[in-house]
């Protein structure tokens, strides 16, 4: 019996790794996937090798991420109750992805992971797999009665790896749980599970990695450019790049000035709510940029059309159907419409703040000399039609007042 876990060196995966070995008497394989969480990763093949597993994969998957994943759900406008930019949501089907590949290559008879069974995650690593490979099974401890009972605790998994030797830094507990990767970090439960706390406050300040607080943000304001092709932004500041250039480049320069900070409870898919605090700073400024490039160069009904659809593309990402033929059948209506998002757009990025300072494109649908207040040389727009226009779009609202009036007289 082989199973293929998600693994990541820390507490809770290594406790995972040995105890599902012993339980199921399997050959494990420890899978860790870099996202761009920016962990330590050296001597993890090692660690991972000591506690029990028979062989472990370590693959840099953030070009596949940047291109695949966040620069699609960007195309979509994709933002999860208006507030989330669904940072860990996207990464979940990636690193899904990969474990499936594994398993199929070494001919594995189950995934396993260590989310838990009150979260999103068990959702999206499990609905992704059943979609890719339908024959899997899956092992989830946290959804085993006996698993919980013998660890309801971290001290309880601290004594476990010093009875089995499994080699693990075990620290005093954070006041917080954290995810990272190349779009954001979400930070959850703990301290942040009292919706009332200001996460924001001066003596919270450490908790973040990713940008300054907006008050210790640069005094002065900075201009950058942003490149798109069909949708897809391409440069920045006149360099061209990848998207995996492009997001590190943007988060550097959001997180230097408190851009990306989000503090929400939103609902989760199982249905409770939960309350989060997010650092996204590269993806707050293309999300932002993409934007003013379509208001120039899409068509009034198709975003209107597309818009309407973002809750459901976000909900598809959130719930953890990225795989699923909607979401698919969505991303391609997507990326239709995005065939003359072509242009730069100039941003001021000032203490949190991002502001439109300009946007121009050889295919832009904005017409100076139509919309101008000033006497239409073109003559594209005759005035005097707007009065049949205005008649006969009140026809429906007059008629419904003369039934209102009528009907109050009886």
């Amino acid at each position: 019996m082989k199973i293929v876990l998600a693994y990541s060196g820390g507490l809770d995966t290594s406790v995972l790794l040995s105890w599902i070995k012993e339980k199921h008497n399997a050959e494990m394989i420890a899978f860790c996937a870099n996202i761009g969480q920016e962990e330590e990763l050296k001597g993890l093949d090692k660690k991972a090798m000591k506690t029990g597993a028979s062989k472990v994969y370590i693959e840099d998957l953030q070009e596949e991420f940047a291109r695949d994943f966040i620069f699609p759900m960007m195309q979509a406008g994709a933002v999860y109750e208006n507030q989330y930019f669904l940072g860990t949501s996207i990464a979940r089907p990636l690193i899904a992805k990969r474990m499936v590949g594994i398993a199929r290559e070494e001919k594995a008879d189950y995934i396993a992971h260590g989310a838990t069974g009150k979260g999103n995650d068990q959702v999206r690593f499990e609905l992704t797999a059943a979609a890719l490979a339908p024959e899997l099974q899956v092992i989830a401890p946290w959804r085993d009665a006996t698993f919980r009972a013998q660890f309801p605790g971290r001290a309880e998994m601290i004594q476990y790896c010093d009875e089995k030797k499994i080699p693990v830094q075990a620290t005093a507990k954070k006041p917080y749980s954290m995810d990272r990767n190349l779009l954001h970090i979400s930070y959850e439960a703990g301290i942040l599970e009292d919706p009332w706390l200001d996460a924001s406050a001066q003596e919270h300040k450490d908790m973040y990695k990713l940008s300054v607080s907006p008050e210790d943000a640069p005094d002065k304001a900075e201009y950058v450019t942003l490149d798109f092709e069909r949708g897809n932004c391409v440069g920045v500041n006149g360099k061209r790049l990848d998207p995996l250039p492009v997001m590190k480049s943007l988060n550097r320069l959001g997180g230097k000035h408190g851009i990306g900070r989000v503090d929400l409870v939103e609902n989760r898919y199982v249905g409770m709510k939960s309350r989060g605090v997010y650092e996204t700073p590269g993806g707050s400024i293309l999300h932002f940029a993409h934007r003013q490039m379509e208001s120039i160069t899409m068509d009034r009904e198709v975003m209107h059309l597309r818009d309407s659809l973002i809750p459901k593309y976000a909900e598809l990402v959130y719930y953890g159907y990225w795989f699923s033929p909607e979401r698919m059948a969505l991303q391609a209506l997507v990326t239709d419409s995005q065939r003359n998002v072509t242009g730069t757009v100039r941003l001021k990025l000032y203490k949190g703040n991002i502001i439109t300072a300009g946007r121009k494109s050889p295919v832009s649908l904005y017409r100076p000399n139509i919309a101008t207040m000033e006497a239409d040389p073109t003559k594209a727009y005759n005035q005097d039609d707007a009065t049949g226009f205005i008649r006969l779009n009140a026809l429906r609202l007059k008629v419904a007042a003369q039934v209102d009036e009528s009907m109050k007289k009886k």
